[in-house]
């Protein structure tokens, strides 16, 4: 199973980062945990930017990606590439 983070305060751009990656495990019809992660030494651990996507515990990408590169990320992840 993939562990998903979102990190970020909750603004509209951690939101959409987080609807993202939810669209994209739905779509591949991947098992994964999908968590917004809001606690600063929590996202400090990984990046001082966010929001930010971290997938097994390393950090893929900061900023807001369109979805097909959300989905590419995850299905790499997925894949052992």
């Amino acid at each position: 199973m993939l562990e998903i983070k979102i990190l970020g305060a909750g603004c509209p751009r951690c939101k959409t980062l987080e609807k993202l990656a939810k669209r994209a495990v739905e779509e591949l019809g991947v098992e994964a945990k999908v968590e917004h992660v809001h606690d600063p030494r929590e996202i400090a651990k990984y990046t001082f930017t966010t929001p930010a996507l971290v997938v097994n515990n390393k950090l893929k990408i900061q900023g807001v990606p369109d979805y097909p590169k959300v989905k590419e990320i995850i299905e790499e992840e997925v894949s052992g590439k």
